[in-house]
């Protein structure tokens, strides 16, 4: 079982980047189950009927979001009415939209979770109760990935070791930069604290560079306008076993 994540799209260059080449990749690679971040499909950031929409028409299976899940009041039905596109389950219940979507490929069953950090982001329930709730889930299948949105690595390593044996893999989004620390821990679940970004490599996490410097220099209020050019793809690959549903292998890749 071969499950590729992929790491936040950035607009609508993102989206167009991802749907050149997703295709061939999971052709190339035999991928059973693509999971991708998708929070700033949108342009100006957020997700939208639309942009959902592209990544799903464009090969994704199952789209994560994360602080911006309800930055466009348009996909607020949306959450409802399409079932791979998660918010983070550590939402208030009234939120729009779960957190849990459960892939079924046939001959096995895939769990997707989405959960978000509370460092640095919003006061949100603690990922760690509410992962350790969902992964009691009764009939929950034995292979499970975890897409945890979060700024501090240290938050991200920690809810790895929580996962440790429990998950097939947990895979960080947010801050749009990979990280070289893929691993399998100890107890057979599959790690990276960050998988990157898709969308402009000459950029600051997707945005003109001129304007986030702007931004420093100034202390001024900027709209955050996507830069252009080479974009990249970020991803990483778990390979799992489906009698145990750890994971036996990561790979990560960028694609350019």
């Amino acid at each position: 079982m071969n499950i590729l994540c992929v790491g936040d799209v950035v607009g609508s260059i993102g989206c167009e980047f991802l749907r050149r080449h997703l295709p061939a990749l999971k052709k190339l690679k035999s991928i059973d189950l693509c999971i991708v971040n998708g929070e700033n499909s949108a342009d100006g950031n957020g997700v939208t009927p639309n942009s959902a929409q592209y990544l799903l028409d464009s090969g994704a299976d199952v789209i994560t979001t994360g602080n911006h899940s309800f930055r466009r009041k348009e996909s607020y039905p949306f959450y409802d009415s399409c079932e791979p596109l998660l918010r983070p389950a550590n939402y208030p219940p009234a939120a729009p939209g779960k957190g849990l979507y459960i892939a079924d490929l046939g001959r096995t069953q895939v769990a997707v979770i989405n959960l978000m950090g509370t460092v640095y982001l919003e006061s949100l329930r603690s990922p760690f109760e509410m992962l350790d709730e969902l992964l009691k889930t009764p009939g929950l299948p034995k292979l499970c990935v975890v897409d945890f949105h979060a700024e501090a690595t240290g938050e991200k390593r920690a809810l790895g070791f929580f996962a440790d044996g429990r998950a097939t893999a947990l895979f960080g989004t947010h801050t749009h930069v990979p990280t070289a620390d893929e691993s399998v821990l100890p107890k057979g679940t599959g790690y990276i604290t960050d998988v990157g970004m898709t969308g402009p490599i000459q950029s600051v996490l997707g945005v003109k560079p001129e304007i986030i410097i702007g931004r420093y220099t100034t202390k001024m209020p900027a709209r955050f306008d996507l830069a252009k050019g080479a974009c990249k793809m970020d991803c990483v690959i778990f390979s799992a076993d489906e009698a145990t549903g750890l994971c036996t292998g990561v790979e990560r890749l960028t694609l350019t």
